[in-house]
This record gives C-alpha cells, sequence and structure tokens, in this order.
C-alpha cells in the first residue's frame, strides 16, 4: 500500500505557504504589485499535472503569473529526464535567465522536477549555473513552499533531490491549466524498468492511489464545471497492484463512467504486456470511454524488444491491437516508437516498419534513441551510424504520414462532437477543438463556443489534423 504524506506534514506546508504570503503582501508594497511567477513544465503530462501543483502553491502564497522572465520574480522550471534535448532545452533557458538576474539580484530561479532527480544532473548545476537559487526532486515537489521560503529569505542555494520510491501528496493546492478538461493522477512511478528508460529511477515505484480520494476528487471537478477528465499514470494499466484494496484500472474507469457530469474519460498511458482483456471490454462497454488508445510499442524486432526488457513479441503486440479493433471497431490508436536503439539493426527497423503497416495507427509519437546515464541501455555501444539512424527516422515519419492521412481521409462527411478548446494554433481566425478520438478539428466560429461540445462536419483532412463547419 502507497505510503502517504502526513497530514502534519502538509499542515507545516500550509504555514510556510502563509508565511511566503505575508512576505509577498510587504514586498506588493514596496513594488506597488503582486510579485509575479513563472512557471515553465517541460515532458510529459504528469510534469503538468504537478506544475498545476506547483502553481496552486504559488497562487495561495501570493503570487500573480507572468509569461515574461523578464519581469518575474520566481521562475521554476519543471523539468523533463527521459531525452537529452530537453535537458539541453533547460539549460539555454538557465544561461539567459543568468544575465536577466545579473540586472535583478532578487530573483529567485528554481528547478525541479525529473531531470535533477539525477544527481549528476544537480551537480551541474551547482557548478555551472551556481545562479540557480532552488532544486528539487520529484519526491519533494509538496515542500516547496518551505525550500522556497528558504531559498528567499537564506539567500544561499537550496537542494533537495532525496532518494526515496516516494510518498503520495493529497490535498495539495492545484491551479488547473483548463476549466472543462482535467487531468488526474491515479498512480505515480513505474515498475517496468525498460533498459532505455530513467522514469522508474526519477519517479520511483509504482504507488496508486485509494480509488475514493479519486472518485472524490472527480466529483469535485465536475462541480466546478469540467467534464472531460484523463486519468494518468506512467502504467495505468497497474492501478491497484499495490493496494489492499479489490481494485484494478477498468474497475476505477467504470466508477468515473458512473459519476454524473463526467462527459469524457481519457487515459494514458499503457503498457501493452498488462492490457487485460477486461481493460479491453471496458473501453467497449463504458459510454463516457473515448474511443481512444495510447499504446506504445517502441520496437518491432523481437530481439530489440527483449533488450528493451519490453516483455512482449511482436506477434503478442499486434494480437492485442487486433482484440481492441475487434471490440472497439473505428477505435482511434496512437503509439510511442523509439529509433536508433544501440543494438537496432537496419533488419531489426524494417520490423518496426511492418508493425507501422499492420497496425495503421492514427498517429505515432517517434524518438531517435537518447543515452540516459544509469540506465543498462547506455552502457551498449551502436550498431547503426548517426547517418543510418536518422535515415530510418525519415523512412518512419514518411511511412506514418501516409498512413495519418488516410486515417484522417476517412473522416470526411462524418458528423463528429467536438469539446472546443480555444483558437486554432494554425489561424487565429479558426477554433480548434477535439473529437472523442482525439484528432484536432479545426473550424469556423465564435469565441463564445470555448468550452462547449458543438457539432462539426468534417469536410478536409489533413495529416495531423481536420477541418470542419458547424452543424
Amino acid at each position: 500500500m502507497a505510503k502517504l504524506i502526513t497530514k502534519e506534514q502538509i499542515a507545516e506546508q500550509q504555514r510556510f505557504i502563509m508565511k511566503l504570503r505575508e512576505e509577498n503582501a510587504r514586498r506588493a508594497q514596496e513594488i506597488g504589485h503582486a510579485p509575479l511567477a513563472l512557471t515553465e513544465t517541460y515532458g510529459c503530462q504528469q510534469n503538468e499535472n504537478d506544475t498545476e501543483r506547483i502553481r496552486g502553491m504559488l497562487r495561495d502564497a501570493g503570487f500573480e503569473f507572468t509569461d515574461d522572465a523578464n519581469k518575474a520574480d520566481v521562475v521554476i522550471y519543471n523539468t523533463c529526464a527521459v531525452r537529452e534535448n530537453a535537458e539541453q532545452k533547460v539549460f539555454g533557458r538557465l544561461g539567459i535567465l543568468k544575465h536577466i538576474k545579473e540586472k535583478r539580484r532578487d530573483m529567485i530561479i528554481g528547478v525541479c522536477g525529473c531531470m535533477v532527480q539525477q544527481e549528476h544532473i544537480t551537480e551541474k548545476i551547482k557548478k555551472v549555473h551556481d545562479h540557480v537559487d532552488l532544486v528539487f526532486g520529484t519526491h519533494a515537489l509538496y515542500k516547496m513552499p518551505s525550500l522556497l521560503y528558504k531559498a528567499m529569505t537564506e539567500k544561499k542555494t537550496v537542494v533537495d533531490i532525496a532518494a526515496s520510491d516516494g510518498a503520495i501528496a493529497e490535498e495539495l493546492p492545484i491551479m488547473r491549466s483548463d476549466a472543462n478538461k482535467a487531468w488526474v493522477s491515479v498512480m505515480y512511478g513505474c515498475n517496468n524498468f525498460c533498459s532505455y528508460c530513467i522514469v522508474p529511477y526519477v519517479r520511483g515505484r509504482e504507488r496508486s492511489r485509494e480509488p475514493k480520494t479519486i472518485i472524490a476528487e472527480v466529483k469535485e471537478l465536475v462541480k466546478s464545471g469540467c467534464s472531460e477528465i484523463s486519468l494518468l499514470g506512467q502504467n495505468v494499466n497497474s492501478y491497484g497492484k499495490d493496494l489492499e484494496t479489490d481494485i484494478d484500472f477498468a474497475d476505477l474507469m467504470r466508477a468515473v463512467n458512473d459519476i454524473d457530469g463526467v462527459r469524457r474519460i481519457r487515459f494514458m498511458t499503457s503498457h501493452p504486456k498488462d492490457l487485460s482483456d477486461k481493460l479491453i471490454n471496458t473501453i467497449a462497454q463504458c459510454g463516457k470511454v473515448c474511443k481512444q488508445l495510447h499504446l506504445p510499442f517502441q520496437a518491432g524486432s523481437d530481439k530489440v524488444l527483449r533488450q528493451m526488457n519490453r516483455g512482449y513479441t511482436k506477434a503478442e503486440y499486434l494480437e492485442k491491437i487486433e482484440k481492441v479493433k475487434k471490440a472497439v471497431p473505428n477505435i482511434s490508436l496512437s503509439t510511442d516508437v523509439i529509433v536508433g536503439f544501440p543494438t537496432e539493426t537496419n533488419e531489426d527497423f524494417e520490423d518496426t516498419l511492418d508493425v507501422l503497416r499492420k497496425a495503421e495507427f492514427d498517429n505515432i509519437f517517434s524518438f531517435i534513441y537518447s543515452r540516459r546515464e544509469g540506465t543498462p541501455a547506455a552502457k551498449l555501444d551502436f550498431v547503426l551510424t548517426e547517418e543510418e539512424i536518422h535515415r530510418n527516422f525519415n523512412r518512419l515519419l514518411d511511412t506514418q504520414n501516409e498512413i495519418s492521412l488516410k486515417k484522417n481521409t476517412e473522416y470526411v462527411g462524418r458528423v463528429e462532437e467536438i469539446l472546443v478548446d480555444g483558437v486554432s494554433k494554425n489561424d487565429e481566425n479558426m477554433l480548434s477543438g477535439r473529437c472523442d478520438s482525439s484528432k484536432i478539428v479545426n473550424f469556423k466560429g465564435d469565441k463564445s463556443l470555448i468550452g462547449k461540445y458543438i457539432n462539426v462536419r468534417i469536410t478536409e483532412a489533413h495529416t495531423w489534423s481536420l477541418n470542419g463547419e458547424i452543424v
């Protein structure tokens, strides 16, 4: 059973929130406005959800928010450790902040999350970026108020990256980024230890939240006007294995499906080896569960899958895909793919392309392998050259682009229910939203429609989105 951060520990952080609030009130009198905070998130949806809690604590501490680093009194970067590119972006941002802080000495710069849970990264920050005031890992997120207060008042670098399998902190303040849709974490951590992945080392082992707590959170969200709930975990298919209650993820999803006011349910991420027939049937039978499944396969070669420690074969994966398609016709499928795993040959890569062609995913999230210090795969030598890996990666994209356009073209003429998210990123004169299958749909309409469900007839298909008109 998951360990909980105690009520006394949470109360202690609440006291520091009040101390920060008092300090910010004093500061506001000096500068004529509330101190400003800036947060930036890198990485997965779990990081986004964590940042919502960081922002909730900052809001309760009396901060208002800005997107301009030149105006911010506090900057906190919530980081990702999955790929090197994300780390380099953070270091680049820290370099920019150094010049800003030279002019504004009272600025507090914080770096938190998965990246800094790695000791070698924290040491690099100390040596190369000594203008950073605050560093805290994934297990210390709930302690942010006390750590921030210490950094502000003692004027020295504060670090908390204690290694831990983690405990669950309930009842933290939260500032949601969307009034109509919400991420709800159902579990934290991962037990799979895929050979390329740093997540279990920085997030800890799997810890499931109690179902009654999750249900209570969803009901509160519905009361606030939220209608689309996304259940979140590193591997939601493992939900409940560590609980004393006899409940699994399929049971939890049915319980959320029964809540009045919930209109859509999404979830991620699922691990193929744990995708049960029971869960497939739940997706098919529950009317509020979106007919969409994200199921990462990572590589098509059995040899590479074995060396990745994925726990399934190519045939087993494709068999599960066929089960899903049979149970849920027209389901939208997405996946993650890694190209260039150290032992991958060109022949192995052909198996990956074969999975793409047979599964016919609606879209994929594809990455070139990134070596992560501390993982077993980091010790392996590469078979392919960098040029060969990039050539294969481009072939992967070309193959999937054809499939995605084909799948999207099948939507032309259909009427889809859309939850309107806002103005389109591609055209400020258009609105944008997502249908049940999570495909992006752009259409002309008044901004008063934002946050509402409307019917749109699909008129045009593109590789990554659809165009339509309001019915």
